[in-house]
């Protein structure tokens, strides 16, 4: 079930920014499918909430997968939205996720670096061992945070913000997120999501420069109930 203004999932909000649980399959800014994003139904809230006349600023700091569930943040204000785009820059902002993949990596714990390519017609990364033309450095650490009969709970931090990144260097491993077809896991799940998560945001509040940890809890079904 895809995000409506009655369902919204708030996990953070002041004068400045406003943080959002997103669900899976919530498309976080518009494209071509034509399918209302979670940014105008963030508008819609504002609007009625604060009683807003005319269009309604939101700016949209960063964007998670379609089928990813977690936490995105935008931003209320124009000077906060400068701040926080310079803070995602300087990699000042610390995202953590949870995923959920079938086989165990070779290491309980392991940085993995490799050089992504994104492919815009297929809409996929390649992933390669080595640095390769136009192909960009990517950065991530995971360590393995639960286990259940068939499935293990890795924890992951983002050093770099590469499109697909995780997916894809999980699935380069041999450990593909459930049900991420595009990655190669065999069977997708029953709300057409994958069992990633952006579980918790780091961050320096961009106006009052306080550190700001967020956390958001993933879906229910029976895997993340399990872990979490």
């Amino acid at each position: 079930m895809r995000t409506t203004l009655d369902t919204l999932q708030i996990a953070y909000e002041d004068n400045h920014l406003i943080v959002i649980n997103k669900r899976p399959g919530d498309l976080v800014q518009g494209d071509k499918t034509g399918d209302k994003p979670l940014s105008e139904i963030v508008k819609d809230y504002i609007k009625i909430k604060y009683h807003k006349p005319g269009n309604v600023f939101l700016g949209v700091v960063h964007r998670i997968d379609r089928p990813t569930s977690g936490l995105v943040i935008f931003a209320k204000t124009s000077k906060a939205l400068t701040r926080l785009n310079r803070a995602l820059k300087d990699k000042t902002i610390k995202k953590t996720y949870w995923a959920v993949v079938k086989k165990k990596p070779l290491n309980d714990e392991a940085t993995l670096i490799h050089y992504l390519k994104k492919n815009a017609k297929n809409n996929k990364t390649t992933v390669f061992d080595r640095p390769t033309s136009d192909a960009k450095k990517a950065v991530l650490h995971y360590k393995i945070k639960g286990t259940s009969d068939r499935y293990y709970l890795l924890e992951i931090d983002l050093e770099t913000g590469r499109p697909h990144q995780i997916r894809a260097q999980l699935a380069k491993i041999g450990s593909p997120i459930k049900g991420d077809l595009k990655y190669g896991f065999s069977r997708s799940n029953p709300n057409g999501g994958i069992t990633l998560h952006a579980r918790q945001i780091d961050l320096i509040h961009p106006v009052k420069n306080e550190p700001i940890q967020i956390v958001a809890d993933p879906p229910q079904d029976d895997i993340w109930t399990h872990f979490a």
